[in-house]
C-alpha cells in the first residue's frame, strides 16, 4: 500500500534534510559534536538543520493518522492520494525553507502538509462513528 511508504518516505526525510548540510560540509563534520557543529552552522545549511527538526515534529501525527486511517477502514485510494500529497508538501515545505526562505510561503506550504494530516484525522474519525453506528 502507497500510504505505507509514504510514512516511510516521511520517516527518511529529516534524515535526508541535515544530510545535504552534512553532504556539503564533507571534512568540516564533527561526528563526535554533531550538536555543537550543528549550532555553528549559518545559511541554508542552519535552515536545514532547523527543517530537520520540522519534519520530526510533524511525522508523528501524519504516521498516526495515516495508520488510523487505513485501520478504521477509509478509502485507501484517498489514503494514498492524501499521504503522497504531504510528503510533497513536506518536499515543497523543505525546498522553500532552503533555497528562497520566505517564510509566508514557507508557512503556507507547512500548513498544507499540516491540514492533510488533520483531515486524514477526520477522516478517520467520521469512518469510526459510521461503523459502530451501523
Amino acid at each position: 500500500m502507497l500510504a505505507i511508504w509514504m510514512i516511510l518516505v516521511a520517516a527518511l526525510l529529516p534524515v535526508g534534510t541535515v544530510g545535504l548540510a552534512k553532504m556539503s560540509a564533507l571534512g568540516s563534520y564533527d561526528h563526535t559534536n554533531s550538536r555543537q557543529w550543528e549550532a555553528s552552522l549559518t545559511g541554508w545549511r542552519q535552515r536545514a538543520v532547523w527543517a530537520q527538526r520540522n519534519h520530526f515534529e510533524a511525522f508523528p501525527a501524519f504516521a498516526i493518522a495515516v495508520a488510523l486511517a487505513l485501520t478504521v477502514g477509509v478509502d485507501a485510494v484517498l489514503v494514498n492520494q492524501l499521504a503522497v500529497a504531504f510528503v510533497v508538501a513536506r518536499l515543497a515545505y523543505t525546498g522553500v525553507y532552503l533555497a528562497i526562505n520566505i517564510g509566508l510561503l514557507r508557512t503556507a506550504v507547512w500548513a498544507v502538509g499540516m491540514a492533510i494530516t488533520v483531515y486524514l484525522f477526520v477522516l478517520a474519525a467520521t469512518q469510526a462513528v459510521v461503523d459502530t453506528s451501523v
